[in-house]
């Protein structure tokens, strides 16, 4: 399966994002050089952010970015 690197812009609302696919990778190592060069483009006040995703197809990709995932629970040691 390949690794799918997406440019995701903010939307209207927090549920509501724009996915832009970039490229693909069948290599994880590939994938992450080239976020992290595409993130460094950017510039640290852009609110694009750049995302690797690992995916049988770009639709279950975008579904997988789509999805409301809840915050996680802080522990009292990890505050």
């Amino acid at each position: 399966m390949p690794y799918f690197i997406y440019k995701i812009t903010p939307g209207p609302t927090a549920l509501i994002k724009q996915l832009e696919l970039q490229t693909q990778f069948e290599n994880f190592n590939e994938a992450k050089n080239q976020a992290r060069t595409m993130r460094a483009e950017l510039g640290a006040g852009s609110p694009i952010t750049v995302k690797v995703i690992f995916a049988a197809t770009p639709l279950e990709a975008e579904e997988k970015l789509q999805e409301h995932r809840e915050a996680p629970i802080l522990r009292e040691w990890e505050k």
